[in-house]
């Protein structure tokens, strides 16, 4: 009977442990009739930024010593020396989205420094076709319009040395 009740006991102790865990989004009954794939907020901001950077699939943190600081390792910006700007340009999606970035970092004296970084990741020149076609059903290709849509991160970033 002592084996019985020490084997209910084992088994009561350690149910917690095989119980399934579901991870984002992969509810087994989904609350709506919708995808249930999460949707997230800025995205485009772990796209990283600088060519170093992206040709080493953004293991950047450690070795980052220059203007890209302000992004990937404020601590970074304490190698910055004088003042650097850097500039990004790339193209995503067959040319269609444009991912941006500008930074700019100064050494304020000799244990500080700070950079102001902006990035934008944005479609341009999206055609609006909403008054295309008038009431009488003729399509007049002139009313055609373009606009833009974008996010932008605006990101400031300070470093001080610590006194230990």
């Amino acid at each position: 009977m002592t084996m019985y009740r020490k084997a209910l006991f084992c088994a009561v102790a350690l149910s917690p442990l095989s119980l399934t865990s579901f991870g984002q989004g992969s509810n087994s009954t989904p609350s709506t009739s919708q995808d249930a794939t999460p949707k997230y907020s800025n995205e485009f901001l772990s796209i990283g930024v600088g060519a170093r950077a992206l040709g080493m699939s953004n293991a950047f943190l450690a070795t980052c010593d220059d203007v890209t600081g302000g992004y990937w390792n404020p601590a970074a910006l304490l190698h910055v020396k004088d003042m650097q700007v850097g500039l990004m340009h790339a193209s995503y999606f067959a040319n269609i989205a444009k991912y941006d970035y500008g930074g700019i970092a100064k050494t304020i004296d000799q244990s500080s420094a700070a950079a102001f970084s902006v990035i934008r990741f944005g479609v341009d020149d999206i055609p609006n076709t909403t008054e295309l076609i008038d009431a009488q059903g003729n399509i007049d290709y002139d009313k055609v319009t373009t606009f833009s849509a974008a996010d932008y991160a605006f990101i400031f970033s300070y470093a001080r040395k610590s006194k230990a």
